[in-house]
C-alpha cells in the first residue's frame, strides 16, 4: 500500500528548508550581542574582543583592545576602524549598559557592534595612562610631536596591522574615529600620518592641535587630507560646536570632501544617530 505524507508534515519540510536556507544570521555570527532596556534590567551591548601590547617607546607598552568581524574576510583582509577613547574613559573592553555614566557612552557600544556587524574590524588603542592623547598638549602639538610616544606607538601600530598581528586586516583601508581627545587625534591622522587613512570621523571634536575654545584651524591643511566627517552637539560646553566649524568650512574651501552632522540639543557625548553616520561615511570611501 502506496503512503502518502499529510499535508502538514510536507509543509513543515518545506518551512524548515526554506528557514535553513534563507535564514537571517543569528547572534552566533557576530562577535556582539545586545540587550534591549526593560523595567528591571538597563540595556546592554557586549562584543568580545582580544587584546595585545604595543611598544609607545624603548621602556614602555600600551594595551591595545580589538576584533574582526565573524565569516570570512574579504580579499585583502578586512578593513579596519582604529577608535581613540575620549579623555578619561579608556576602552578596556567592548561592554556598555545603558545606565552607565547617565548612559553617555552607550552609543559609542552601538558604534563598535555597528561597525563590527557590518565587516569592519575595530582597534582601540590606549592614551597614554588611559587619560589624553598627546595630539594637543603644549610642547608636543607642533614640531615635536614626533618626538612624543603617541607618535613612536601609532607608528608601531600600523606597522603591527600590515605584518599581520591582529589578523587578516587591509593596511590599505584604515579608518579612523573618537570622540574628545580621540576626535582630536582622530584628525592627527591627517596630519602626521600623510596616506595612511582612507576616511575620517571626528566626534566632538576639532583639528588636530585645537583644545575646546581655545582653537586656530591653518590656512592651509594637507592637500592629501582623508575624507573628513563631524559629528557634534551644537551646545556641546567642552569642545564648541563652532570649533569644529572652522575645520568643516577650511575642508570645504580647499574641496577635500567632508561632511558633518549637528545635534540640535547636544552636548558633549555620543547620539543616537552617530553609529549610522559613521557606517555611511567610511561605506563612502571604500
Amino acid at each position: 500500500m502506496h503512503i502518502t505524507a499529510k499535508p502538514s508534515v510536507r509543509w513543515l519540510g518545506l518551512i524548515a528548508l526554506l528557514a535553513c536556507c534563507f535564514a537571517t544570521p543569528s547572534w552566533a555570527d557576530s562577535p556582539c550581542s545586545e540587550r534591549k532596556k526593560s523595567l528591571l534590567l538597563p540595556g546592554k551591548i557586549s562584543c568580545s574582543h582580544q587584546s595585545t601590547w604595543i611598544a609607545a617607546g624603548p621602556l614602555s607598552l600600551r594595551k591595545v583592545i580589538y576584533q574582526t568581524p565573524a565569516g570570512t574576510p574579504p580579499a585583502g583582509g578586512w578593513p579596519v576602524v582604529l577608535f581613540y577613547q575620549g579623555s578619561f574613559f579608556a576602552l578596556d573592553d567592548f561592554v556598555y549598559y545603558s545606565n552607565q555614566w547617565l548612559g553617555k557612552l552607550y552609543n559609542e557600544g552601538k558604534t563598535i557592534k555597528t561597525l563590527l556587524d557590518h565587516g569592519y574590524a575595530v582597534i582601540a588603542p590606549s592614551a597614554p595612562a588611559d587619560l589624553f592623547w598627546q595630539t594637543n598638549i603644549p610642547g608636543l602639538s607642533g614640531a615635536l610631536y614626533e618626538a612624543g610616544t603617541d607618535f613612536s606607538f601609532l607608528s608601531n601600530l600600523f606597522q603591527a596591522i600590515d605584518d599581520g598581528h591582529f589578523g587578516p586586516l587591509s593596511g590599505q583601508r584604515k579608518y579612523a574615529t573618537g570622540i574628545s581627545s580621540g576626535g582630536y587625534n582622530t584628525s592627527r591622522m591627517a596630519v602626521s600620518f600623510p596616506g595612511q587613512f582612507k576616511a575620517l570621523v571626528v566626534h566632538s571634536g576639532s583639528y588636530a592641535t585645537c583644545s575646546g575654545p581655545l582653537c586656530t584651524v591653518p590656512d592651509t591643511l594637507p592637500a592629501d587630507h582623508p575624507p573628513t566627517y563631524f559629528i557634534h552637539g551644537f551646545v556641546d560646553a567642552v569642545v564648541p560646536w563652532w570649533s569644529m566649524d572652522m575645520y568643516y568650512d577650511r575642508l570645504l574651501y580647499q574641496g577635500i570632501p567632508t561632511g558633518r552632522y549637528t545635534e540640535p540639543l547636544g552636548n558633549h557625548e555620543w547620539f543616537d544617530a552617530s553609529p549610522g553616520k559613521v557606517l555611511a561615511w567610511f561605506n563612502a570611501h571604500p
